[in-house]
């Protein structure tokens, strides 16, 4: 088995944002049936095939997996992975956490019930090429890193958005436009009347269509993006809950507090604690 690959470990740095935190990264030619786990880990960490082939277990289910996929494992969830015993595996991976690794993740539609994402293309293995190489940085080494995890976490982003898009045929651009006035106006008081108008659909239809192509519901979605908004303006102490929950659409702070419980499974002031822990 040949490896490669530095392990970084950036909990608690000071000169690099905590929006990301690189924990460690490398490449691996595995053995035949070469395995790990089970075993949980308390970051995220996500692998990609780059060539050959192995299983991916997780809550009961398991993935046989190929060149040019890649699978997310998520903090505190038994896994186990192994690669063929005919055609076994040379894979990359990053482990990470930071604030906004979940948002981005879900951006992705990466979660614990979908790890399991496609890409084709050059930049997801030039990202990884890029990060061993990133000890050559001697002052900016944790940035730079920071910035290639970014770049990546974008691409995966992008090749899902476009996969779901693709797959709705003429309905793209109807859900293009919905996404960009979500990001535009998620700070005010909007209604999905009101953005359904904006593209011009009916109530009913649009909320049928939003679904049908991302899965959820429309008010769900904007929910969920302004609650993941306000996880990073949370991380702003100088800002006081009420200014929080302004800024990304609820003027009743109490409201706001309720919702982000039922989102994230704590309040916004625990939240708050606990990043900064």
């Amino acid at each position: 088995m040949s490896h490669k690959g530095e392990y970084a470990n950036f909990r608690g740095t000071q000169n690099v944002s905590q929006d990301l935190i690189v924990y460690h990264y490398g490449m691996e030619e595995c053995k035949r049936s070469h395995s790990f786990g089970p075993a949980l880990r308390d970051h995220f960490l996500i692998h990609y095939i780059l060539s050959g082939s192995g299983t991916f277990k997780v809550d009961g289910k398991s993935y046989e997996l190929h060149e040019k996929q890649g699978f997310l494992i998520c903090p505190d969830i038994v896994t186990y992975y192994q690669a063929s015993k005919e055609t076994p595996w040379t894979y990359t991976w990053v482990g990470f956490r930071g604030i906004k690794a979940e948002a981005l993740l879900e951006n992705a539609n990466l979660d614990r019930n979908n790890p399991i994402f496609f890409y084709e293309g050059d930049v997801i293995k030039k990202c990884f090429e890029e990060m061993n190489n990133s000890h050559l940085y001697k002052y900016a080494y944790e940035l730079r890193l920071q910035g290639i995890l970014s770049m990546l976490l974008s691409e995966i982003i992008e090749g899902a958005k476009t996969n779901i898009i693709q797959a709705h045929g003429g309905k793209d651009i109807y859900i293009k436009k919905a996404l960009q006035f979500i990001e535009s106006n998620y700070s005010r008081n909007m209604s999905i009347e009101e953005l359904a108008r904006h593209i011009g659909l009916n109530k009913n239809y649009f909320s049928t269509l939003f679904r049908e192509v991302l899965g959820i519901p429309p008010k769900e979605y904007v929910i969920k993006y302004r609650i993941n908004k306000a996880c990073g303006l949370l991380n702003n102490e100088d800002l006081t809950m009420s200014e929080v929950s302004r800024s990304v659409g609820y003027d009743d702070s109490l409201g706001f507090s309720k919702i982000f419980k039922q989102v994230k499974g704590m309040s916004p002031k625990t939240y708050r604690k606990a990043i900064k822990e």
